[in-house]
């Protein structure tokens, strides 16, 4: 009597477990992945340790180094740049004098911590919303397909920009609006994928030995559907860093952000916009931040597409 749940328990975990095996065995071997790895983590390992990297005293405005550089290593050959005094500040300072460096490295857990929150949020509705969808069919199927046809005719940024207009330009707003325009092309993902699963011969296995329709779904096709996601949603972290920092590049940047007083990458680079010729650092260094952030969750995505493309694993 105990043989027919421990079949419906090991039946489809058994092959996830070896593909998922497998992948991590592929992932090991590609050189895409580990490139993507190396600068993902980095910036983590940086979101985390910023604190602990750059002082409190940091953001403190100090107007006499003001748009100063004394890197010995580049020499911009700009006769106006004031030279900072001892100690040399690698990057230079900003427009409030403070070390640029060190205000990158405290924006990056902003715009990181913004990215996988708008990112994970949209995995966890378009999970929902699009396993349901695509499981149940019918009305209900139609019904959250015309909603997500709704946020696709509008584009993006415009719609997030729309929401920050009337919202108010804070933090929360800046996340809730860049999220509203991110959903839909999850749920639409992992709608596909499950419509695809749900005609495996386990699926009919698992009605045949009375399992319910929410626990087939939930705990059987959605986890043999989610690789699709899992690389999406590592290819988007950059996506939305870019998008949020756009946002605020435009002027739609929280008070807090645009008067300097939470450094954000977008706002480090619309600042720098401004001394363009006569410090070009101050464009430079953040904008680069941004590119290699951004280059390392693409590169890994890209790399997990790879792998997990059942194509190129045979």
């Amino acid at each position: 009597m105990d043989a027919e749940p421990n079949s419906e328990e090991q039946m489809p975990k058994s092959g996830a477990m070896a593909d998922l095996r497998y992948s991590l065995h592929l992932m090991s071997r590609n050189k895409l992945v580990l490139v993507g790895s190396v600068l993902a983590t980095g910036s983590i390992l940086v979101a985390l340790l910023a604190h602990v990297l750059v002082p409190a005293s940091a953001t403190v405005d100090d107007r006499a180094l003001r748009i100063c550089w004394n890197n010995p290593l580049i020499n911009w050959n700009i006769p106006s740049v004031n030279v900072c005094p001892p100690p040399v500040r690698p990057l230079g300072t900003d427009a409030y004098g403070r070390n640029l460096l060190q205000m990158i490295i405290l924006a990056v857990p902003l715009d990181l911590s913004i990215a996988l929150e708008i990112v994970a949020s949209a995995v966890v509705i378009g999970i929902v919303l699009g396993s349901v969808a695509g499981y149940a069919g019918g009305i209900l199927d139609e019904a959250i397909l015309r909603i997500t046809d709704i946020f696709f005719a509008v584009p993006g940024i415009l719609l997030a920009i729309v929401l920050m207009t009337v919202l108010g330009r804070t933090i929360p707003n800046l996340t809730l609006a860049v999220l509203i325009s991110w959903w839909p092309l999850y749920v639409r993902l992992i709608r596909s994928q499950v419509l695809s699963e749900k005609e495996r011969p386990y699926v009919e296995a698992l009605r045949a030995m009375g399992a319910g329709r929410m626990r087939i779904l939930f705990r059987h096709i959605v986890p043999n559907s989610i690789y699709p996601l899992i690389v999406q949603a590592t290819l988007d972290i950059g996506s939305v860093i870019l998008t949020v920092s756009t946002l605020v590049f435009l002027g739609f940047a929280p008070s807090t952000i645009a008067t300097g007083q939470t450094p954000e990458l977008g706002s480090l680079t619309s600042q720098g916009a401004q001394y363009l010729f006569s410090a070009p650092w101050l464009i430079i260094f953040p904008g680069l931040a941004i590119l290699i952030i951004s280059l390392g969750f693409n590169l890994l995505g890209d790399g997990l597409r790879d792998v997990f493309d059942p194509r190129l694993r045979r």
